[in-house]
């Protein structure tokens, strides 16, 4: 009994999962959402490309406002596609990651709409600002319809939750003793 014998470990050893390329993964973006997610820092490159190219403005407050909505809703964008793509997504939990791309795609929508309408009612109508427009007014409806997707898909949710109990009906846990 000496030389441990009789003692071996109890347990197999955890085996790593197998290691993903670059850490990349789609598991997190079915159905639309993938799409949804490539489309929307792709209109606002779009769109920060062509108010770039515009060379001449008059009254230039629009036009600085939809810089900096664009540049900011093309880097968020990209920011939350590489979180849902890569292990942070798992690494930050993802219900908070969810929760935090809920709300920042209805700031960026509304925010990127708002841009689009100044430079709209602001524009000295070079084509390229035109242009700008259009595409920011494309990034804000592809922001906003994720937003609709997915608070509709979270209403669907929440009220597959209450039909399960409904009538006020007591759970397992109320109905039986407390400490026998």
């Amino acid at each position: 009994m000496e030389n441990g014998a009789v003692y071996s470990p109890t347990t197999e050893p955890h085996c790593k999962e197998p290691r993903r390329p670059c850490g990349c993964t789609r598991q997190h973006l079915k159905g639309w959402r993938l799409p949804a997610k490539v489309l929307q820092p792709f209109l606002s490159l779009l769109a920060v490309i062509f108010e770039e190219i515009v060379e001449d403005c008059i009254n230039c407050g629009g036009l600085y406002f939809f810089e900096f909505t664009s540049c900011t809703a093309f880097l968020l964008s990209l920011l939350i596609l590489c979180v849902y793509c890569t292990v942070a997504c798992e690494t930050f939990g993802k219900d908070k990651v969810e929760k935090v791309n809920f709300w920042a795609m209805l700031a960026i929508g509304v925010i990127f709409l708002l841009a689009s309408i100044v430079l709209a009612a602001t524009n000295s109508a070079p084509v390229s600002a035109i242009i700008a427009c259009v595409f920011g007014f494309l990034a804000s409806g592809a922001f906003l319809a994720e937003f609709a997707m997915e608070y509709r898909d979270s209403r669907k949710q929440s009220t597959k939750g209450h039909s399960e109990n409904s009538g006020n009906t007591q759970g397992i846990a109320e109905n039986s003793p407390l400490n026998k």
